[in-house]
């Protein structure tokens, strides 16, 4: 049982961390409530799991593993298919696309769409590769090598060239 120390550290940690949640939630979910549903249970499980964190990796680090394989496990437990990556902040609603979108937000769209039908663990490294996370880290949240990290992405990426080079031809 957590003592209200703990508690507050928990929750302090939760809110300074809170956009890891927003973003794994909105590439997983398409719509709002399956989001809250899947945010609510990635804190559930963040909470039980709270007094297993101890400090080897950085908490961000264990909260993206936890709320990854929590996300993952959803995922696969509801088999939707057809998911879109919303804005990462939440409040923010994507403006209607208007006829006069630029070429960049047009290759933005289909980098999402993209990202979106690829494989749960494909999905969680593009999610962390355009955080910018190093590989080291990704490694140590998806529990798989660096190297495994490095050639994954670099599939990854060509796959993504290549659907952006079909689609434009």
């Amino acid at each position: 049982m957590m003592n209200q120390n703990n508690k507050e550290e928990f929750l302090k940690l939760i809110a300074e961390h809170k956009l890891i949640i927003y973003k794994i939630c909105n590439s997983y979910c398409k719509n709002g409530s399956d989001r809250d549903d899947l945010a609510q249970e990635i804190i559930y499980q963040l909470w039980r799991s709270y007094s297993h964190f101890n400090g080897s990796v950085k908490f961000s680090t264990w909260m993206y593993r936890v709320a990854l394989n929590v996300a993952i496990t959803c995922y696969r437990k509801t088999q939707k298919s057809e998911t879109i990556i919303q804005p990462a902040v939440p409040g923010i609603e994507m403006e209607d696309k208007k006829e006069d979108n630029s070429i960049l937000e047009k290759n933005i769209d289909l980098l999402q769409l993209f990202i979106n039908e690829l494989k749960e663990l494909d999905k969680a490294l593009m999610i962390l590769y355009l955080e910018e996370k190093p590989y080291s880290e990704m490694a140590d949240i998806l529990g798989i090598t660096e190297t495994n990290v490095a050639t994954k992405i670099s599939r990854i990426k060509n796959k993504l060239k290549q659907k952006f080079s079909t689609r434009n031809h």
